[in-house]
């Protein structure tokens, strides 16, 4: 009798009364019959009364588990859908803006890319305006436009190959490692 009442009080707690009241109803039920039978003195009755309403409140509080558990799981299930919602909609609006940022720096670079020269596209005749003279900057590169680079002569191959001869003579300048003998004999006296 003792077991069927604890049973039944731990369905009770796992919430029976609410999530499977039918199997909880039996188990108290027979409990009381139980509770009858021993008052009639009718023992084998009583126990056997008592067994089926443990096995009733165990029945009733293993399915209250379960639709907890249930409850919890269909809980988070909406609660993840409603984050993944909200999720696209930032990854939405995020690309929307992307979009928006690549077309206003397109329309920058095109804008830096043609020259105003307050004529409104008209050739003034000048080579250095017309958009044609110098090599356009890449589509990615943000730096300004630059003027072209002339080409630099090469030097002679006596320069290059005899290194010794240009050597900076004293008092024109440049960097020397041995000093010569007029200024040892200076520094000497």
């Amino acid at each position: 009798m003792n077991q069927a009442q604890a049973q039944l009080q731990s369905a009770r707690d796992a919430g029976a009364p609410d999530y499977d009241p039918v199997d909880f109803g039996f188990a108290q039920d027979k409990f009381q019959q139980a509770q009858q039978a021993m008052a009639n003195r009718k023992y084998d009755q009583a126990a056997d009364l008592a067994d089926e309403s443990r096995a009733d409140a165990t029945l009733a509080r293993t399915k209250a588990q379960l639709a907890q558990a249930r409850a919890q799981i269909q809980s988070k299930t909406d609660a993840n859908s409603r984050l993944r919602s909200q999720n696209a909609e930032a990854q939405s609006e995020n690309d929307q803006h992307y979009q928006q940022q690549k077309a206003q720096l397109t329309a920058q670079m095109a804008a830096a890319q043609q020259p105003d020269n307050g004529q409104n596209g008209q050739d003034d005749g000048n080579p250095a305006s017309s958009s044609s003279s110098a090599p356009a900057p890449a589509a990615s590169s943000p730096l300004p436009q630059q003027a072209p680079m002339q080409e630099m002569p090469a030097p002679s191959s006596s320069v290059l190959g005899n290194p010794q001869q240009q050597q900076p003579q004293p008092g024109q300048g440049g960097f020397q490692t041995v000093p010569d003998a007029g200024q040892q004999n200076q520094g000497g006296q």
